[in-house]
């Protein structure tokens, strides 16, 4: 998920998108993670320290205690939404917000400065 997270282009609905596809292909895999049973701050926090450091485990150590067998298919979406944060439960609005098209100049410098700030170094 590591991976994912820092390839992934956009501003925003990162986890949403990662959270979907790390579904699916631990589905495949035989196992599912119980999203529900994540606290925001701790995965963000694994999340990041993997971000930052590929390849060292963070996430899948912080995942492990929430693997369960697979849910069905069809149940995955449902899965995902439970994750605290996609549970409809947000106290900010403004955090569901598109902040609209990649060519207006104040959302190409915020992703500007996203790609500064993930230079190494």
């Amino acid at each position: 998920m590591g991976y994912l997270a820092y390839a992934h282009p956009f501003l925003d609905g990162n986890g949403r998108t990662i959270m979907t596809v790390h579904s699916v292909l631990a589905q495949r895999s035989g196992f599912s993670i119980d999203w529900s049973a994540t606290k925001k701050e701790a995965y963000l926090d694994a999340l990041t320290k993997e971000i930052e450091n590929p390849s060292k485990g963070y996430l899948d150590a912080y995942l492990k205690s929430l693997m369960r067998d697979p849910v069905s298919h069809e149940q995955l979406a449902t899965a995902v939404v439970q994750a605290p944060g996609l549970d409809g439960n947000v106290q900010d609005a403004e955090l569901n917000q598109v902040l609209g098209n990649a060519d207006e100049p104040a959302v190409k410098a915020q992703y500007e400065a996203m790609l500064i700030k993930r230079k190494p170094g």
